[in-house]
């Protein structure tokens, strides 16, 4: 193997073991040996387990935030491309549930700190662009869309995390009722005192 191709493979073999077993649960004894390497190999390519953990956690991060942003930010706000949203979130999730794993694991998606709560935070700032644009068309306060992105963003990153382990209704039946919830309670906001 080449060097690139040895360092994805112990990638690999880090994502996997990191979200059957956490940060804690793995050794790099294990890494290298499901590699068939020795120990030192690891260490050469990462430094140890934490920056090999660091490195799995940074693609997963970029690799969801970078998926979220394209959602969000192309084409109009319709429920359709919401329903698409969700649905492209549910199937990242899907196919991807080491590395989601690894991102929720012993985390707390209500903080802004750590990895998890960080990149809810910054997908939640995407959302409030739409939401202030949304919020001024039905005669509200455009500074309540922090508040309104916060409640959408962990309503969708905690339907994620129960539908990984329950896989059912199918993907697309929770995005669309995920969509449907929050598209019509956003439609009847009221309008008359244009308060949050």
């Amino acid at each position: 193997m080449t060097g690139k191709e040895r360092r994805e493979q112990l990638l690999d073999i880090g994502r996997r073991l990191f979200a059957e077993r956490g940060f804690e649960g793995t050794s790099i004894e294990e890494v290298a040996a499901q590699a068939g390497v020795s120990k030192p190999v690891v260490y050469e390519h990462f430094g140890g387990k934490e920056g090999l953990y660091a490195v799995v956690v940074d693609r997963e991060v970029e690799r969801l935030l970078t998926m979220a942003t394209t959602l969000l930010l192309n084409g109009d706000n319709t429920r359709q491309k919401y329903e698409a949203a969700a649905v492209s979130l549910l199937k990242y999730i899907e196919d991807n549930a080491d590395g989601f794993r690894i991102l929720v694991r012993d985390s707390n998606p209500g903080s802004a700190t750590g990895t998890y709560g960080t990149l809810l935070s910054d997908i939640a700032g995407q959302v409030e662009y739409v939401l202030a644009d949304f919020l001024s068309s039905r005669g509200r306060d455009a500074k309540a869309a922090p508040l309104y992105a916060q409640m959408l963003v962990g309503m969708v990153a905690f339907t994620g995390q129960w539908w990984l382990d329950a896989r059912k209704p199918r993907l697309e039946q929770v995005a669309t009722s995920l969509i449907d919830l929050a598209w019509n309670g956003l439609s009847q906001l009221d309008t008359r005192d244009g308060k949050p």
